[in-house]
């Protein structure tokens, strides 16, 4: 579930679409997946195909909850949940098991390491 507040809502049906898969998918990119790697001398990532990204059927569905405030400029609705969507997701991580991940993305491989 989301809840989006972007002042005066200028599309609201396009907000208030409930599949998530329409509505924001890059909240989560940058969390999971999303990575530019780098060796000492250059970058190493040159291409989309070695730039992981989550695919549609990998998004999520999320009910979608608009707070519309008419009487405000309108802020936008582009990708706004980036940073509490990662915080959130680490932060669960870290209270189901008990180790801190300093790194993005938290790909499986990361999390099995901090286990060890």
């Amino acid at each position: 579930m989301a809840a989006v507040d972007v002042g005066q809502a200028i599309n609201p049906d396009g907000i208030n679409q409930s599949d998530r898969r329409r509505n924001h998918p890059g909240d989560q990119l940058g969390t999971l997946k999303e990575q530019v790697r780098f060796d000492r001398a250059r970058v190493t990532t040159r291409t989309w195909e070695d730039y992981p990204i989550l695919t549609f059927p990998e998004v999520p569905r999320v009910e979608v909850h608009l707070i519309n405030r008419p009487d405000e400029a309108p802020l936008g609705a582009g990708e706004m949940a980036g940073g509490p969507v990662t915080a959130a997701i680490a932060n669960a991580l870290h209270h189901a098991l008990g180790v801190a991940h300093p790194r993005l993305p938290l790909t499986r491989e990361r999390i099995a390491a901090a286990l060890i």
